[in-house]
């Protein structure tokens, strides 16, 4: 399964929205409201919970400055990543697209496609304001 986030244009450069995503305590800034609970576990690994959802851990598998950012499950059940495309418009501007990708059984899929997309639009919305 492959969700896309639409692109989202933010006023600063590749590199500096490359750092900002770079640092894992940020993406508490661009979770969605419902977010019960987020905790930074290690420099590049995270907790966080929505209302309802189980809990999640996102650890940074890789990073390639500035272009990309790319956030991987670590442990539980699912196997999936969060991918953080970076593009330069110009020196004070960049345009991001969030791609999440897992292996899921059809039920599954089906169960997690609307809450996941919904997701990943929020974190991307939230951005042009936070970083």
């Amino acid at each position: 399964m492959k969700l896309e986030s639409p692109k989202t244009t933010i006023n600063k450069s590749a590199q500096e929205t490359f750092d900002f995503l770079s640092d894992v305590k940020n993406f508490e800034k661009l979770m969605p409201e419902n977010i019960s609970k987020f905790e930074v576990l290690e420099d590049d690994k995270f907790l966080f919970a929505l209302k309802g959802m189980p809990e999640i851990v996102l650890k940074k598998k890789e990073a390639i400055a500035p272009n990309k950012i790319v956030l991987g499950a670590a442990g539980g059940k699912l196997d999936f990543s969060l991918t953080g495309l970076i593009t330069e418009i110009d020196t004070t501007s960049s345009e991001v697209e969030l791609v999440f990708e897992g292996e899921f059984n059809a039920m599954m899929a089906m169960m997690i496609k609307g809450p996941i997309s919904k997701f990943i639009e929020t974190l991307a919305g939230n951005m042009p304001a936070q970083v």
